[in-house]
């Protein structure tokens, strides 16, 4: 019996009346191609039961099909030491990887490790994904070195000007106006900013820049004294909040660079018996599954998770293709929750509730009534 003839694009190119070359080109998705003769193409491809042979294109073209995607190690409660808010990333690059015909490499890096040699010298990808880079100046060599190299990179994190590589972030900035101008509607002024503002933490930086121009805008004084260095860490947080709480300034609120660095205020927080929200309001930022469920719910700043995986994606593969590509910065959006709501309604209702219980307790010292003189 006979083996059965493999279709190959030259019978493609005959179904469909058009070169191998431009089969090659349409299979490939190259944006050359007209959207006509792509559907065309497709259709002779379908018709003939052709199915693409990757091992093959990719020797042709020198390419892995792979991409890389790169998380770094975070202090985290669990042993995953991966930021939830990249897990939540995870899912849309990985179905926009899917859909562009890519596989997808998902790598665990130590920050201290050569990570940046590791993936330039093996080959393994035709680019890289990088999500949680730790200290932004620390690995600026690496990520240039890289560059240099020709290594197709794309990351997460704050867009800057004359970065090494093409940057996909949230507004940053109007995030931190945000939140600090819907913590002075809810009557708040003594807002603490806990997160390390410095240029090691570009995002923290540019959320605690929104949250100074906020106060400045309504007449505000900022106070130095109210500004604690923490990193993404519910660990972190609890510490700079009993930092904060030492160093006996008043605060009224707390704007937390991420909702890690929150969850961890709230805990120093109740411990102390401080209430929230009716003697303190706290925000965060990142919007992560679990600050919808902490008591109270955490009021947030939203990152479109989903946009940002495909950004991420759509980006790298243009970089790939040698064709125009910039950093963008995506939309963010203010979510409120109960950790910062009603702080002044909370607190006279609270008042009253201790006022009468006072009443109920004391003895009654009604005067009787005079008598009438003779």
């Amino acid at each position: 019996m006979r083996s059965k003839k493999r279709i190959t694009s030259f019978d493609i190119a005959e179904f469909a009346g058009v070169s191998q070359a431009t089969v090659s080109r349409a299979l490939r998705g190259n944006p050359q191609v007209c959207e006509e003769t792509r559907l065309r193409v497709a259709a002779a491809a379908a018709a003939l039961h052709y199915t693409v042979d990757k091992n093959a294109s990719n020797l042709r073209s020198k390419s892995t099909g792979t991409l890389a995607l790169l998380f770094f190690e975070d202090p985290t409660p669990d042993d995953s030491h991966i930021n939830p808010f990249f897990l939540a990333m995870l899912g849309s690059i990985t179905r926009s990887c899917a859909r562009h015909g890519y596989d997808l490499l998902i790598s665990f890096q130590e920050l201290g490790r050569d990570w940046h040699a590791d993936f330039a010298e093996s080959k393994k990808a035709d680019g890289i994904i990088l999500l949680g880079y730790g200290d932004y100046l620390a690995q600026t060599s690496r990520l240039e070195k890289l560059r240099t190299q020709g290594t197709r990179l794309v990351s997460w994190g704050a867009v800057l000007p004359n970065q090494p590589c093409i940057t996909i972030g949230c507004d940053n900035f109007h995030g931190g106006q945000s939140v600090t101008g819907h913590l002075l509607d809810q009557g708040c002024r003594r807002i603490a900013f806990l997160g390390d503002a410095s240029e090691h933490f570009p995002e923290f930086q540019e959320r605690y820049r929104g949250h100074l121009q906020a106060l400045h805008a309504r007449g505000v004084a900022a106070d130095t004294a109210l500004q604690v260095d923490a990193e993404s860490s519910q660990h972190s947080g609890k510490l700079a909040a009993e930092a904060l709480l030492a160093r006996g300034a008043a605060f009224d609120a707390i704007f937390a660079a991420s909702d890690l660095i929150a969850i961890g205020a709230l805990g120093a927080l109740s411990s102390r018996g401080i209430a929230v929200p009716e003697d303190v309001a706290v925000a965060g930022f990142d919007d992560i599954p679990m600050a919808g469920f902490v008591n109270p719910p955490l009021t947030t700043v939203v990152q479109d998770t989903g946009r940002a995986g495909e950004a991420l994606v759509e980006s790298l593969l243009r970089l790939i293709r040698n064709e125009p590509v910039a950093s963008t910065v995506l939309p963010m959006r203010l979510v409120v929750r109960g950790s910062s709501l009603w702080r002044g309604a909370a607190r006279k209702a609270r008042r009253r509730a201790a006022d009468t219980a006072a009443r109920r307790r004391a003895p009654d010292v009604t005067p009787s009534p005079r008598r009438p003189r003779a």
